[in-house]
């Protein structure tokens, strides 16, 4: 039987999970409160330069393409993949740099270079850490994490002290190595995962097996192109996807079903089912007012991931000594990430990322152009000024220009700075977060709010602030964890 289903939000989350309910056979209608489709993921052109506005790395290439798959496609199908060598640079407190290989043989020999012995022991840990991604990516993160039953099958039971799950990331990783450079390196990608890395599980050393083995790559055309695919395949499983679509309410029948979905603009949608990939936060409490999950009580002690100040340039001239990717570690770390995690204020000395996508695809720049996207995290929920993000700009400027020795803010002929306010106003993210909730042992797994209401019998929720978490991997799988726990649901189904 056909239901009709009402996605919120064209994010990676919504779009993913009105595909597989699509392809279930229900009418699903996808309603997107901005005027282009993919939430953090949107894109925008100016003057001939193409920004992709949120996600920049590509890594869990094999999650797109499972994905892909499902609908009949390869990811060669939909766009070209192209594996980025070095995968980065990173610039150190001893003003050197280091560009990160791709190849494994010369990544180890890097290491070995650092520190005698490291080698050996980076195989050891890079096995611990395809066995947690394996398991992690295959299994845990597609259970919906209602009850921690799920969690209790022979496979993950008796691997969970392979995983790690209670042991300090950071002191896991000194137990394999020593030098400074070698763990701030590891350390990174837990930056953007919500917690200091003493307080993130050594489960995430999966992420260095992302970024190691797996590797960094990026889509010819730019980030945007993802969502492409993912419209296209939305498109032909049947979802009807409408913009500018704002929900402001739902209509409760006295069963506590939604009967229908209404817009600001006065439109309404009738609907069996509801899957929010709008912000939870606001969907429970504004949306869903009177029959929320969570208390505002709840909301306010979650520990969130961090939020960004953003500036997207145009530079009308070539920038030199730097490669697509760049890692500025050349302030304190850990000063930097006390300043997001524990004492919540505008960092004094913050590192901060360079993407220049123009260094590998020139459609994102005119011809001698480059295209530059900047970005620093952030505490969330921190006082947002235009004099504030200028202060920064020029901040991390003064230290790029140092870096490749050109003027570079004489070149800028587009300029466009994002953070928390407009994280605010174009997605209602809680506290102007930028990545979710954060991933700490507390907020993990069935410890996350739920993706199903407990008080609205067909409304569910998907995206980063649910299971499994945040990032655009974890997104796509999020929409079909929700989508298969709606179908099943469904066949129960009875009209109101």
């Amino acid at each position: 039987m056909q239901h009709k289903i009402v996605v919120i939000g064209s994010g990676v989350a919504g779009l993913s999970a009105a595909s597989f309910l699509a392809k279930a056979g229900h009418k699903v209608t996808l309603l997107e409160k901005n005027d282009t489709i993919g939430g953090r993921a949107r894109q925008f052109e100016v003057d001939g330069f193409v920004f992709d506005m949120g996600p920049s790395w590509y890594w869990m290439p094999d999650v797109f393409e499972r994905y892909y798959n499902q609908f009949g496609y390869s990811t060669k199908d939909l766009y070209e993949l192209m594996r980025l060598d070095p995968s980065y640079r990173v610039y150190w407190k001893d003003q050197t740099h280091n560009d990160i290989p791709a190849n494994l043989e010369a990544f180890k020999a890097w290491f070995e270079s650092l520190e005698p012995g490291s080698s050996v022991k980076l195989d050891k840990f890079l096995k611990e850490a395809a066995y947690k991604y394996e398991v992690g990516i295959n299994d845990l993160v597609h259970k919906p994490s209602l009850s921690i039953t799920e969690f209790a099958d022979a496979r993950i039971a008796t691997g969970v002290f392979k995983m790690h799950l209670f042991s300090s990331f950071s002191k896991y990783i000194r137990k394999y190595f020593k030098h400074p450079k070698i763990i701030e390196l590891l350390e990174f990608p837990v930056l953007f995962l919500g917690a200091m890395p003493k307080d993130t599980p050594a489960l995430y050393s999966l992420m260095n097996y992302a970024d190691i083995e797996l590797g960094t790559w990026y889509p010819m055309g730019g980030m945007h192109k993802i969502i492409e695919a993912f419209e296209k395949i939305a498109i032909e499983q049947g979802v009807e996807i409408i913009t500018n679509k704002e929900v402001e309410s739902f209509d409760i029948s006295v069963d506590k079903s939604i009967q229908r979905v209404s817009t600001k603009d006065g439109s309404v949608y009738d609907c069996d089912m509801v899957v929010s990939g709008a912000d939870y936060e606001h969907t429970d409490q504004t949306i869903a007012k009177g029959h929320s999950n969570y208390s505002k009580t709840y909301w306010d002690s979650r520990l969130m991931a961090p939020s960004s100040l953003l500036f997207y340039l145009g530079i009308d001239t070539e920038i030199k000594d730097i490669l697509h990717h760049n890692l500025f570690f050349d302030e304190d770390f850990n000063d930097h990430a006390v300043a997001i995690y524990k004492q919540p204020e505008w960092p004094k000395a913050p590192l901060f990322y360079a993407c220049c996508p123009s260094k590998t695809d020139p459609s994102v720049a005119p011809e001698g152009k480059e295209n530059l996207f900047l970005l620093i995290p952030l505490a969330p929920d921190l006082k947002d000024s235009e004099e504030m993000r200028e202060k920064y700009f020029h901040m991390i400027m003064d230290r790029l220009e140092k870096k490749t020795g050109q003027d570079i803010r004489a070149h800028i002929v587009y300029k466009r700075s994002y953070c928390l306010n407009d994280f605010k106003a174009d997605y209602h993210a809680f506290k102007g977060n930028a990545y979710g909730l954060a991933n700490t042992l507390r907020q993990t797994a069935f410890l996350k709010p739920k993706l199903k209401s407990k008080k609205l019998k067909n409304l569910y929720y998907t995206g980063q602030l649910t299971t499994p978490g945040p990032g655009v991997p974890p997104s796509i799988i999020s929409g079909e964890v929700v989508a298969k726990e709606v179908v099943k649901s469904l066949h129960n189904f009875v009209p109101a």
